[in-house]
């Protein structure tokens, strides 16, 4: 395959001044180095289609390593069409800030000056998560539901303790039989539901 050079040399001083320009607060020389970016783009694809061959129609007396490789050209064809509506948007963009502002730059937002001056750091999505994220305090020691600790438990007058669920408490031994397998502080209706 033979390279170009001179494609090649093009090719690298659009794309250098197609990125200098975007670089700039300017919406028109943002466009204008949308368009050499787009320039460049086509020049790439083409130097990557190899050297000039025959075109691309079947003959029987023709080697077919001697033809010329149309999917660049489809490729470029598509880039075109593509530019044209990013620059078509963009003037669109251009002509109403001009209408709005009198103005083609682009000016600090006081909104985008506040985001760039927050910390990175977020008190509640960068904090230590506990181990234990249940709303309900309860915490079981023994396989059979008898141990339970918690510091929710507190002694009631006749003796039992209570555990907090929720905005209410309940009787520990309820709470440590409800998180056993097969519940029985529910009654099953006839249907499987509850009574």
């Amino acid at each position: 395959m033979s390279v170009n050079l001179t494609l090649l040399t093009v090719m690298g001083a659009l794309y250098a001044c197609g990125i200098y320009l975007i670089m700039e607060r300017s919406l028109t020389r943002v466009l204008l180095g949308l368009m050499l970016l787009a320039n460049a783009t086509n020049l790439l694809i083409l130097a990557t289609g190899g050297y000039a061959g025959l075109a691309p129609m079947f003959s029987k007396d023709t080697d077919p390593r001697d033809y010329n490789d149309p999917l660049p050209q489809a490729l470029i064809l598509t880039s075109i069409v593509i530019s044209f509506a990013v620059t078509a948007f963009m003037l669109g963009i251009i002509y109403r800030t001009w209408v709005l502002a009198r103005r083609d730059e682009i000016q600090d937002d006081v909104e985008d000056i506040r985001v760039a001056e927050t910390p990175s750091f977020d008190a509640e999505d960068d904090s230590e998560i506990p181990v234990e994220t249940s709303e309900f305090p309860l915490t079981m020691i023994g396989s059979d539901g008898r141990g339970i600790s918690d510091s929710g438990v507190s002694g009631t007058e006749d003796g039992g303790a209570t555990v907090k669920a929720g905005d209410h408490r309940i009787r520990a031994k309820d709470a440590a039989a409800e998180e056993q397998p097969g519940s029985q502080n529910v009654t099953p209706g006839p249907e499987g539901g509850v009574k």
